[in-house]
């Protein structure tokens, strides 16, 4: 699959939902002759918070859910490869497959199971320490289609999430580092050098990811400041988010 760089970026995000979310997914399949109608990811309405609101009760669609360019992209790649294009998500499906051998290569450790993700696609468990590992070895790979990768998210961070959200507005501000995060709490990073921080918040929220991650990386010896979000009660401050150690 080759995809200009915002376009590439695009097919690793999960992104807010924007018109030019939308129009990047639609000119990946575009590319190879497709439509909205090729994607099987679930419907949704953008998960930002100016998208959504400018949506409004408009249905939900296919374009609009945040994984839709990474299921352009996959479309895109079995188009190119004359694999079947309907059973995609299969995970017996050589895209699936290709996808599972990349992750187990990376993380030098097998796929403990195979589940559904949120948006549709297979969901290849593997431990918190093999996450880590495969973003390490991803950020300091010398294969060309890695650090173009790379390159691509860097240089074209608010197609990776959004205007607003934290992994978009992270990479604008601090050189070199890359973000990505997950659901229920999870986030990955790694700065170009291979200084790497992976982590789930337990309850599955966002709020802390910004003050752990400028913990974690200053214990690396990369530092970079970040906004403390507010503990409100009763519409004033009364406490604080802060790393323990």
């Amino acid at each position: 699959l080759k995809l200009e760089p915002r376009l590439l970026a695009l097919a690793c995000a999960s992104h807010s939902g924007s018109k030019m979310h939308q129009d990047g997914a639609l000119a990946i399949l575009n590319s190879v002759g497709l439509d909205e109608n090729a994607l099987q990811n679930v419907l949704d309405r953008p998960i930002g918070v100016l998208e959504r609101k400018e949506w409004g009760d408009k249905e939900p669609t296919r374009l609009a859910m945040n994984c839709s360019g990474k299921h352009a992209a996959m479309v895109a790649t079995c188009a190119i490869n004359g694999w079947p294009i309907e059973s995609y998500r299969d995970p017996a499906h050589p895209m699936q497959v290709a996808i599972r051998a990349e992750l187990e290569t990376l993380a030098n450790e097998k796929v403990a199971k195979i589940s559904v993700d949120g948006c549709g696609a297979p969901l290849f468990l593997m431990s918190l320490k093999g996450m880590a590992k495969a973003f390490h070895n991803l950020a300091v790979s010398k294969e060309a289609l890695h650090q173009e990768i790379i390159a691509a998210c860097l240089a074209n961070p608010e197609m990776v999430a959004g205007i607003g959200r934290s992994d978009t507005e992270l990479m604008r501000e601090v050189p070199n580092l890359f973000l990505k995060v997950g659901a229920e709490g999870v986030q990955a990073a790694f700065t170009t050098d291979g200084r790497t921080v992976v982590f789930k918040v337990s309850d599955g929220s966002d709020r802390a990811h910004k003050v752990i991650l400028q913990s974690a990386f200053a214990k690396l010896r990369f530092n970079f400041e970040v906004a403390h979000p507010e503990v409100l009660g009763g519409g004033k401050p009364i406490g604080e988010i802060r790393a323990a150690n």
